[in-house]
């Protein structure tokens, strides 16, 4: 406690604690501060953990240390405050792509369910040349690249030329694509779940339903 004056008033001696009222202010502005970069921390964490619903990565994106994002993520996912910020940023998100939420989830089966087979066709003996005359939108949703090299050469048995073309083609990565389908229908997921979102369940269950994973 720190007097810097006194100052009669009525008679009585009336005591300015200056030093302990800036204090006590200084506390407070540390205090609202401290409150102000955890509720920023918070909504950071709770926007990147929907991005893939991997905690420990949301961690450190809020800015929480590496060495322990795993335990600090399972320690936020707990919070009361952090499980409202979830639920109503996933209830936003869900309002704002309820028309198209149907169509990122097939289009990502159209990548991680291509099969080379649908773009190539197989000989009697065994020879495989590519053929796209069977590829329609769905599959050529998986094609990332095409690539055509044509030339000339000398025919061997004739004295003419003759026009080779080679295509190659690049489908999209189907292991990186079927996790990233796995993880939007929540087929695997980080071992810390978020509890009290029937919600997301029921539209998890939904997108299961309209890629045709489950039956109806």
């Amino acid at each position: 406690m720190t007097y810097v004056g006194v100052k009669a008033v009525r008679g009585t001696e009336v005591e300015f604690r200056v030093g302990e009222v800036l204090s006590e202010e200084m506390n407070r502005a540390d205090q609202e501060q401290n409150r102000d970069k955890i509720k920023r921390r918070y909504r950071i964490f709770a926007g990147e953990y929907l991005v893939d619903l991997n905690g420990k990565r949301a961690a450190i994106a809020a800015g929480y240390s590496e060495r322990s994002a795993e335990v600090t993520a399972s320690r936020l996912l707990r919070k009361p405050r952090v499980q409202k910020l979830i639920r109503k940023l996933m209830n936003r998100r869900a309002e704002k792509l309820e028309l198209t939420a149907e169509k990122v989830l097939k289009e990502l089966a159209r990548l991680a369910f291509a099969n080379m087979t649908d773009y190539i066709e197989i000989g009697p003996d065994g020879s495989a040349r590519v053929d796209f005359s069977r590829v329609n939108r769905d599959k050529g949703a998986a094609i990332q690249e095409v690539d055509i090299d044509e030339y000339r050469r000398k025919n061997p048995s004739r004295p003419t030329f003759e026009t080779i073309k080679r295509i190659k083609f690049r489908l999209a990565d189907k292991g990186q694509n079927l996790e990233r389908l796995g993880r939007h229908l929540k087929l695997f997921t980080d071992k810390v779940e978020v509890a009290g979102l029937e919600s997301l369940a029921e539209r998890i269950r939904k997108a299961r339903k309209a890629v045709g994973l489950v039956k109806a």
